[in-house]
């Protein structure tokens, strides 16, 4: 395996995805299409690289499954439920509240990104903000820095963490 540690902040400041390994590239892939013929490729060739088209063009992906990477990766819980949800193959483990007493970190949108529900979309959103955004930023940022005082409160008064971190925002 290979070491990659490339780390991108989220224009948020608090997520971040980082590359932590890399295993496999074009003649893994190759190399497990064509295990089936018992045959093996010590470089990559044009033929090879034909061979990885087709797999694509025809819908063949068993083979990409081979190369794997490895990453560590900051965001909201709302946001990774729709990423897992949209994920097939994929193990995760991640940082949990029951175990690690560091300060939490919750998003809070800014003004800009606080936008208008669409009407004609069941799922989404206008690219313009509400009118109010400026008092709704207030209203989210109050929220939210009252779930983690109380979280906090219930840690000082001997609150099991477990039972502490359900009522911190997503």
């Amino acid at each position: 395996m290979s070491t990659a540690s490339q780390k991108e902040l989220m224009p948020d400041s608090i997520g971040f995805v980082e590359c932590l390994e890399k295993f496999g590239d074009d003649l893994t892939v190759v190399n497990a299409a064509r295990v089936s013929f018992d045959k093996i490729s010590t470089e990559l060739t044009e033929g090879d690289k034909k061979l990885i088209n087709y797999l694509a063009k025809h819908d063949h992906v068993s083979p990409f499954f081979h190369p794997q990477v490895r990453f560590r990766i900051k965001m909201p819980i709302f946001v990774a439920r729709e990423w897992y949800r949209h994920t097939i193959g994929f193990a995760r483990n991640e940082v949990s509240r029951r175990y690690v007493d560091s300060p939490p970190q919750c998003w809070i949108p800014q003004p800009d990104e606080i936008r208008e529900r669409d009407p004609k979309a069941k799922q989404g959103s206008k690219a313009t903000p509400v009118e109010e955004s400026e008092e709704v930023h207030r209203i989210i940022a109050q929220q939210t820095c009252q779930a983690l005082k109380t979280y906090n409160e219930l840690l000082a008064s001997g609150v099991a963490p477990e039972v502490a971190r359900g009522i911190l925002p997503q």
